[in-house]
């Protein structure tokens, strides 16, 4: 049996923001697109695809690394062998979220070819 958990590639990381708006715009500053804005949280993206998720005060997400997963099926047997629920998200991923390393949270990403 392996010790492998799962395998992916970092898609994002999501740090805290005190101001949202504020900091939005400061990283489309410094060249990254907006992927995702809403009221509790905001995804922006470099030229590269690498990801920052902007957590404002009051998000129900926590502090996280990402990870990315070309199936649903791979990401199914992740959830299964840690003992997690997939949860559908309103930007057409799905996803769950695990203990990392030092305890961080780790989230396992998979974006479909179309979302809505």
């Amino acid at each position: 049996m392996s010790d492998v958990r799962f395998t992916g590639a970092v898609d994002h990381i999501a740090v805290k923001s005190d101001d949202l708006e504020r900091d939005v715009a400061e990283y489309q500053r410094l060249g990254f697109s907006v992927e995702s804005l809403f009221d509790d949280w905001a995804m922006v993206r470099d030229a590269k695809g690498f990801g920052i998720a902007l957590l404002p005060p009051g998000s129900k997400h926590p502090p996280h690394i990402a990870m990315r997963v070309e199936t649903m099926e791979e990401l199914e047997a992740a959830a299964e062998k840690e003992g997690r629920r997939i949860k559908p998200h309103r930007d057409g991923t799905s996803s769950f979220y695990t203990k990392g390393v030092g305890g961080q949270i780790v989230e396992l990403i998979y974006y479909p070819e179309e979302r809505g």
